[in-house]
């Protein structure tokens, strides 16, 4: 979807842009969903009254492919929120330019390009969705890894994304991947499919279809499972105790911009405490230091530092072997 906009969506844009006309002007390129840029954006504007930002958003897969095919004349001054597997990627990497946001030492090395490209600020990790009700009716015990759904007595009771068309089902099996080895990985792979019912074409329907009592576990992601809680639903968030698989959302300077001084301005807010803030409302990965996570997302299960449960992906390999990955589970496991 197309969102030419600036600052925010709808009735917003004519109030904030009433003092504007000699404001700077930026275009920045998103993947983050609609809803959660609006209210970054919201709160952008008190910090940067002066900056007027255009906004495309596209899915991440759409937006890669606009990027590359606009490589020779880039359109945008900032890549903004966008996945880490694909910002990797050389045509698209080599189109940016290293820049260090005031603050930026603050953020963890892992979350940042060794030579200045990009630099994290949030992200979405993997997790079980568990319906206890269910799982008390078949006379199961409480997963707490990727291991115990190997059990037989989890036979037909686990539905997973689909990774050839889910990004979130992509980091599940890519982590599994890398944390064991492939050869490891793969015999894994081969006695978990033998528990799972179906491959959802999904992140999110896993955990809402194990939500429903469907099946007794859902994989998917973990502020998925926080807002089913929050909504009643009887289930538990597991984190896996070999760690959670984990995409980040990075955010980079284009080295074409005609506009360096204002999009610069706006990557330094998005290493603020007001922008971490921001984020916590909607991510459960936030890399930024200051902010505070929320009690509701504590109480459904999130850890207050969830960096202490997150495997260490290696992004590069990860986007570099995702065909053959990917081919590799549907030659084995697609039905």
């Amino acid at each position: 979807m197309h969102l030419g906009m600036r600052w925010a969506l709808g009735g917003l844009t004519a109030l904030m842009l009433s003092s504007t006309a000699m404001a700077e002007s930026i275009t920045v390129y998103t993947a983050y969903e609609e809803d959660e840029a609006a209210a970054f954006l919201e709160e952008a504007k008190k910090a940067l009254p002066d900056v007027d930002v255009n906004l495309l958003r596209l899915s991440t897969g759409d937006l890669a492919a606009r990027i590359i095919a606009e490589k020779a004349n880039p359109q945008h001054d900032v890549l903004w929120g966008f996945a880490v597997t694909s910002m990797v990627n050389p045509q698209i990497l080599e189109g940016l330019e290293a820049y260090k946001p005031e603050g930026l030492d603050a953020i963890p090395a892992r979350f940042r390009d060794p030579d200045g490209k990009w630099f994290a600020v949030t992200g979405y990790m993997a997790a079980l969705c568990v319906n206890n009700e269910r799982l008390k009716d078949k006379g199961l015990k409480m997963p707490t890894s990727w291991a115990d759904l190997t059990d037989p007595s989890f036979k037909g009771e686990v539905v997973m994304p689909n990774p050839a068309s889910s990004g979130t089902g992509y980091i599940q099996i890519d982590s599994l991947l890398q944390m064991m080895g492939e050869e490891k990985g793969w015999a894994f792979l081969d006695k978990l499919d033998k528990n799972v019912a179906q491959y959802i074409k999904s992140g999110s329907r896993p955990c809402n279809a194990a939500s429903a009592g469907e099946y007794t576990v859902g994989a998917s992601f973990g502020l998925r499972a926080v807002k089913n809680i929050e909504e009643g639903y009887p289930i538990t968030l597991v984190v896996p105790s070999e760690g959670a698989g984990n995409e980040l959302e990075a955010n980079g300077l284009v080295a074409a911009s005609k506009n360096k001084d204002a999009a610069k301005r706006f990557l330094d807010w998005t290493v603020s405490k007001e922008a971490a803030n921001a984020y916590f409302s909607w991510k459960a990965i936030v890399t930024v230091p200051g902010g505070t996570m929320p009690e509701r997302f504590t109480k459904a299960g999130l850890p207050e530092d969830v960096s202490q449960v997150l495997f260490p992906v290696d992004f590069k390999a990860a986007a570099e072997d995702r065909t053959r990955i990917i081919q590799t589970w549907q030659e084995k496991y697609e039905r």
